[in-house]
């Protein structure tokens, strides 16, 4: 065997960032209840052991033995559980001896029921099988329930040796083949790693905000030009003539009018402004946000989907230049909705890509700018106005000189009065009816987002209706391990039979999304995995990074090297923290590779740090790979053959078991 040079596989582009992560706090997949049952506890083993939670299995299937629940289904997923994944010699000699304690106390397997079969094929392959018994064997296996089948092909493919050894394996590699397809997988992983959206929410109405001085403007005025009006009246009254009254009436008649249209004028003025301000583009460039923080997150989401939902037949470039504004007003009223509740940017990532989408529709259908036409001023409008200023003018020519007439000193007075009154009375009036009409309009606005927002949340909300479960996943990852390390031994020309054992150190690749259950292990959208198939000859190791949403894997490095060219196999740093592998060799830098990171602050209010963190650890097999190549860098080649020489003097033990129960 050759030792090539070898490189630290943790350098460049392998710097492991992973992205905050997803927890679905409203599932209590694994979420055990207080003081559980013995059946209860079985129940969540079975959850743990689909998930490859291995360890955690059998503490609680363990736990539910000592409570008195011991059926045929529990002892065939006791032993399951204890030899997944592994042969019979690297069981440590605790767990061999247990495992003929566990055979010892089986009933006779005389029963018909679907376990009892289970537990029969089991026994079996713990026993000695010859070449010529394989064919009955793997004919026994095929002939269970499907339950039954998947859990010893899925499970106790690498537990036999020989012709036997080699039809596990191929059998167990087709099933992983078709599981790691299955349930629409490519469709419906990505799901798990999204977290739970955002509740819509839109910004309130702001109530009507009218100045003190408008209003004394408005009163007082009102209150003078009533006043004057009427001292005028009274001034006309002594000619004891009708036509100043006449007057009098077609004036007051024209200011309504002219009232009336004006304040119409004046809102759609002032509404068509603040609507032009929105979509305007930005004249100074916005302050920069804290990195990291939220409202930068929320400029990236819509820097991101602007850019990618162009409009049809539209160029990138003007599209972005035109919505400038639209999008910074988008974008400040996602932050002022959400900033203040502790709201990860993802979780109303949903929101931004219907804002943006809405913005794309109105483009598209050339309404974008509707908001114009809506507020142009109506001919009805343009009447009032100037039919009653008209109106106001003649009135006034008409009734003004019977009035100085009748007393030119106060005459004169009181129509000063009266038109130094009413200006700044109408034009407060104004501003009093325009805010009026704003606060309705805007609540009919708000109405039409909200409605628009809640749908638009419930159509995401049934689109993540089918995320994958924790066992999901774990299944579509451990088959396409499986799958990877069957590729390997294709790769080096190996026979299942010829590999010793195989063990990965499974780690999140750069930039990768993450999430988890409550109680359960992390998950990652991406993998660095580090392959290691020994032989007799060696340890072949592989690294590949695997692209979990897709399936899709990339060999990056392969390296050959004796058993005595392992000089040191550690783990660095603390399991809450980061965590480190680290593989020396005699004439190579270290092998190194990030395999945890911290939690990020996610962990709920039952959740123990390091309980969470021995999980994850526990569902990549970290603790089997360890276990491995610290032997072999303590031992060398010698470490298999003494492995071999301790289990054999315990397999004689479990023979005899095992004999007792199907004799």
């Amino acid at each position: 065997m050759t030792t090539p040079t070898t490189t630290n596989v943790a350098q460049g582009d392998a710097h492991v960032d992973v992205q905050a992560g997803v927890v679905h706090g409203d599932i209590n997949f694994y979420r055990l209840p207080p003081n559980p049952s013995p059946e209860e506890q079985f129940t969540f083993a079975l959850k743990y052991l689909d998930a490859r939670v291995r360890d955690q299995a059998r503490q609680l299937i363990e736990k539910a033995v000592a409570g008195g629940y011991a059926t045929t289904e529990v002892q065939f997923y006791r032993l399951i559980a204890l030899l997944s994944g592994r042969t019979l010699r690297q069981l440590a000699s605790e767990e061999l001896d247990r495992l003929t304690a566990i055979c010892a106390s089986l009933p006779h397997l005389d029963d018909n029921d679907e376990w009892t079969a289970g537990l029969k094929v089991i026994t079996h392959l713990l026993a000695p099988v010859g070449a010529a018994e394989t064919d009955l064997v793997v004919k026994e296996i095929d002939a269970l329930n499907r339950r039954q089948r998947d859990g010893i092909y899925g499970h106790l493919e690498a537990l036999l040796e020989g012709a036997m050894q080699e039809e596990m394996w191929r059998k167990s590699v087709v099933l992983a083949d078709s599981q790691r397809t299955a349930e629409d997988r490519f469709n419906r992983v990505w799901k798990f790693f999204h977290p739970t959206p955002a509740q819509p929410r839109t910004l309130p109405v702001q109530p009507v905000a009218v100045a003190l001085r408008d209003w004394l403007r408005a009163g007082a005025g009102v209150a003078v030009f009533t006043l004057a009006v009427v001292q005028m009246i009274v001034l006309v009254t002594a000619r004891g003539t009708l036509d100043p009254f006449l007057g009098l009436f077609a004036a007051l008649v024209g200011l309504a009018a002219f009232c009336v249209g004006g304040a119409d004028r004046y809102y759609r003025g002032t509404r068509l402004r603040a609507k032009e301000a929105q979509i305007r583009p930005p004249q100074q460039r916005r302050r920069e946000t804290p990195p990291g923080g939220f409202a930068r997150k929320v400029d990236r989401l819509f820097d991101r989907y602007f850019r990618r939902y162009v409009p049809e037949g539209t160029d990138r470039a003007y599209w972005l230049e035109q919505t400038a504004g639209i999008r910074r007003h988008l974008r400040d009223e996602v932050v002022e909705l959400y900033r203040e509740q502790r709201i990860e940017a993802e979780r109303v990532a949903w929101l931004v890509r219907h804002l943006v989408g809405d913005v794309r529709g109105q483009w598209e259908r050339d309404s974008l700018t509707a908001y114009r036409q809506q507020l142009r001023t109506p001919a009805r409008t343009t009447a009032l106005d100037v039919g009653g200023l008209a109106l106001l003018t003649a009135g006034s020519l008409w009734a003004v000189p019977a009035v100085v007439t009748s007393a030119p000193l106060s005459g004169t007075g009181w129509f000063l009065l009266a038109v130094a009154s009413a200006v700044p009375a109408v034009r407060s009036s104004f501003r009093i009816v325009a805010e009026r009409r704003r606060v309705a309009d805007d609540q009919a606005e708000r109405n039409d987002k909200d409605t628009a927002r809640w749908a638009a949340y419930h159509r995401w909300c049934h689109k993540l209706s089918d995320k994958p479960s924790d066992t999901e996943m774990a299944t579509w990852l451990e088959s396409d391990r499986k799958v990877l390390v069957d590729q390997a031994m294709q790769q080096y020309r190996l026979r299942p039979s010829q590999v010793i054992a195989h063990a990965f150190i499974e780690a999140p690749a750069p930039s990768c999304k993450k999430a988890r259950y409550p109680q359960g292990p992390w998950r990652y959208s991406r993998y660095r995995l580090l392959l290691f198939l020994l032989t007799d000859d060696g340890v072949r190791q592989v690294n590949i990074d695997l692209d979990f949403e897709t399936s899709a894997s990339r060999t990056t490095q392969r390296l050959n090297y004796r058993f005595d060219a392992v000089a040191a196999v550690r783990i660095d740093g603390i399991a809450t923290r980061q965590q480190t592998f680290e593989l020396t060799l005699f004439n190579g830098e270290p092998i190194s590779i990030r395999v945890s990171d911290p939690d990020n602050g996610t962990l709920q209010h039952d959740e123990n740090p390091t309980k969470i963190a021995e999980l994850s650890l526990d569902a990549a097999g970290l603790s089997h790979t360890l276990h491995v190549l610290e032997g072999i860098a303590a031992e060398g080649k010698e470490w298999v053959k003494h492995r071999r020489d301790r289990a054999d003097e315990r397999l004689a033990n479990l023979a005899s078991a095992i004999r007792g129960v199907l004799d």
